[in-house]
């Protein structure tokens, strides 16, 4: 019986036509490539996403930053003015203490050795002086002479009223009536002269002695209100008053000392470090927006899926939104963070709504 050579076999798919004859996989190959050109279609025409915010209502405040730390309107710093070893001190910290009271002695052992040598001269050049004079009363010794003795003399006596006063050096003495609010050094130390050793004071009042840019200044007056942050009272409200400002400044760091009054009842203690915002202008029920939502003195106002820029008149600038005098109403939605790649007239991608 004759062998025949196999036949390939044609996939049943392939043999199928529709009623024109037109293969169907080819027809379902067409149809999936029409939707995929659509859905990317879709894709490109719906644009980017972006965040939306609503223009508010709220109170703007321009603030000007500064850092600074509290201390007491009232006190002193107590250094020594010759350098010595500590060998008493008062551990008075925290008690009243009233002006001229010892606080603290240095090592005089050395000075006082020094104004024995000196008392020792001038007894000598006493008796020298009194030998002098008789001498001169008989005629037994020259003017010059006698002149020369009494100037050793009133030499020797004047280095001994500077030795006493210089004694008055190795003790402390309390510069007013207050509090002790710092004692530094312990006994045995070995201090230098202008080392502060004490901090005396009143305890209150206090203010915050903050250091403000030069280019701010301009905007500090005498009386407006300071909102303080310190992470001691994170999320508590601390107001003060600003009492004072420096008239000279710093010319290296470029910056001006402000103090800021504090009320009695603060919570805020003495050496605490303090962030304030001076508030320099305010305003009640204006418009708001975002501060990142304006760009080019303009808003991205969004509105049916499409993006229009839209030139604004700003007022104040705060550190997280900034007033919009003129330019769109209340309750508009704009892009927040506005960008400069999104152009106007474009379609953008709806998002949830941000909060004010």
């Amino acid at each position: 019986m004759e062998s025949r050579p196999a036949q390939p076999v044609t996939p049943i798919d392939e043999l199928q036509e529709d009623e024109s004859g037109f293969p169907r996989w080819k027809l379902v190959a067409a149809l999936g490539l029409i939707a995929a050109i659509g859905a990317a279609a879709w894709w490109y025409m719906r644009g980017p996403a972006v965040t939306i915010a609503k223009v508010t209502r709220g109170a703007a405040a321009e603030i000007v930053y500064a850092t600074g730390s509290v201390e007491p309107e009232t006190w002193s710093r107590l250094t020594p003015l010759v350098r010595g070893r500590l060998v008493e001190r008062c551990r008075c910290e925290g008690k009243e203490v009233k002006t001229g009271e010892r606080l603290a002695r240095l090592d005089d052992r050395e000075a006082q050795a020094t104004l024995k040598d000196l008392r020792a001269l001038e007894s000598f050049s006493l008796q020298e002086s009194d030998r002098q004079t008789t001498l001169l009363a008989r005629g037994a010794t020259t003017a010059q002479a006698h002149q020369k003795a009494g100037s050793d003399l009133a030499r020797i006596q004047a280095q001994i009223s500077a030795q006493v006063e210089r004694l008055r050096y190795y003790e402390l003495l309390a510069p007013m009536d207050g509090t002790v609010l710092r004692e530094d050094g312990e006994v045995g130390d070995m201090v230098e002269s202008g080392t502060i050793l004490y901090r005396i004071g009143l305890a209150r009042p206090l203010w915050v002695v903050a250091e403000v840019n030069e280019e701010d200044l301009p905007r500090i007056k005498v009386g407006q209100k300071a909102l303080l942050r310190t992470d001691a009272f994170a999320g508590r409200a601390l107001t003060g008053t600003v009492k004072q400002i420096t008239p000279a400044g710093d010319p290296v760091a470029k910056t001006f000392r402000v103090r800021i009054g504090l009320p009695d009842d603060t919570p805020l203690h003495i050496g605490m470090s303090v962030e304030a915002n001076i508030v320099t202008r305010e305003k009640a029920d204006v418009l708001l927006v975002p501060s990142n939502a304006v760009i080019d003195q303009g808003l991205l106002v969004y509105k049916d899926g499409q993006l229009t820029f839209r030139k604004v008149e700003t007022g104040i600038r705060g550190t997280n939104r900034v007033e919009i005098v003129k330019g769109v109403e209340q309750s508009e939605e704009i892009v927040s963070p506005a960008t400069t790649n999104i152009r106007n007239r474009t379609r953008v991608r709806g998002t949830p709504v941000a909060g004010p």
